[in-house]
């Protein structure tokens, strides 16, 4: 486990610079995760090689998308990142845990251009279902957890609440990345209170892509995270090996300021949390405990990992401490709490 650091502003802008991976560095990670997991090709199933061919997240590849059109946005990430470490280090040393529950309304849009992507009223409350029992930790597969991790896995008092549904006809076949989707100018459907509510849009964005997610301190014209319809819930049209709905649960971490748990970088890289193993890469399908990377065990079961939906089933206390953190005075998410 990771020893306290002090974060100092240089070392953020550094970090904010390493986390922008271009996808051929994604592809040699995956390339060193089949090594790394030494698998037989023969014995791999064909849902865990389809989750190598999609691409889990996209997040990172938009941030630096919105760094290079908004100069003010690293400053404004910086100031959050020593906000959120001084509001964990501040709890720590009161002894503070979070007990109280925070609410989060959620306003999903759904956009379709076909009956398979106006998902149903069920697959949606089958996604805020699961949203509420990996943020309680009252998930079934939680109980997989190895030993090694169970003392740190999280429950973060985090609750979601259905509060309203849009159905949006469009005649896009997919979206992209460029957040067209959140504007009705652009057939999609404007963000709806951001500063009080979370907004998913669900939608095919394309080119493989799950889904991704916008970090707090962004526009809140665009604020929330874009989920692809066959990964959205545990019902209807959901699609193996992604169809338990952990990519909402992975970029709803990222809108709450989780990074992957691999910091994006290499071993020297951190995902700012004390708890979570340093690693070089992500994990893939259902990698078989332990992974050993950097000199320790991968916590590939948890949700800011690649694994398949069925293989991650956790969060820290740390990660616990940092997504609550922004909802501190003067956060990012400070306005959901007043």
């Amino acid at each position: 486990m990771k020893t306290i650091q002090n974060i100092l502003v240089l070392m953020i802008l550094v970090a904010l610079l390493a986390n922008c991976i271009p996808s051929k560095k994604r592809n040699a990670d995956t390339e060193n995760q089949e090594g790394n997991q030494q698998e037989n090709p023969e014995t791999q199933t064909s849902d865990s090689l389809q989750s190598q061919s999609l691409i889990r997240c996209s997040t990172m590849e938009v941030l630096e998308k919105h760094m290079a059109r908004t100069p003010d946005l690293r400053s404004k990430m910086e100031t959050i990142e020593t906000l959120c470490q001084r509001v964990i280090q501040r709890n720590k040393k009161n002894k503070v845990s979070g007990t109280d529950t925070i609410s989060i309304p959620t306003i999903v849009h759904v956009i379709y251009s076909n009956d398979v992507e106006n998902i149903s009223d069920e697959q949606i409350s089958s996604q805020i279902d699961v949203l509420n029992q990996d943020f309680t930790k009252t998930n079934e597969d939680s109980s997989q957890i190895p030993e090694e991790f169970m003392g740190i896995a999280a429950e973060t008092n985090i609750h979601f609440s259905l509060d309203s549904i849009l159905r949006i006809p469009a005649t896009r076949d997919s979206w992209g990345t460029d957040d067209q989707m959140k504007f009705a100018s652009n057939g999609g459907s404007n963000v709806i209170s951001p500063e009080t509510h979370l907004n998913i849009w669900v939608c095919t964005i394309g080119g493989g892509i799950l889904g991704y997610a916008q970090f707090p301190g962004d526009s809140a014209d665009t604020d929330g995270i874009v989920v692809s319809s066959q990964f959205f819930g545990t019902k209807g049209s959901v699609t193996p090996p992604f169809n338990k709905g952990r990519t909402t649960t992975h970029e709803v971490g990222h809108w709450l300021n989780l990074r992957h748990i691999w910091g994006d970088g290499n071993c020297s890289q951190d995902d700012f949390v004390e708890d979570t193993p340093r690693s070089d890469g992500p994990n893939y399908g259902c990698p078989e405990y332990p992974i050993v990377r950097c000199e320790s065990n991968d916590i590939t079961m948890n949700f800011m990992d690649y694994t398949d939906d069925a293989c991650m089933y956790m969060f820290t206390e740390g990660q616990k401490e940092r997504m609550r953190s922004v909802f501190a005075i003067d956060g990012p998410r400070e306005s959901f709490i007043k």
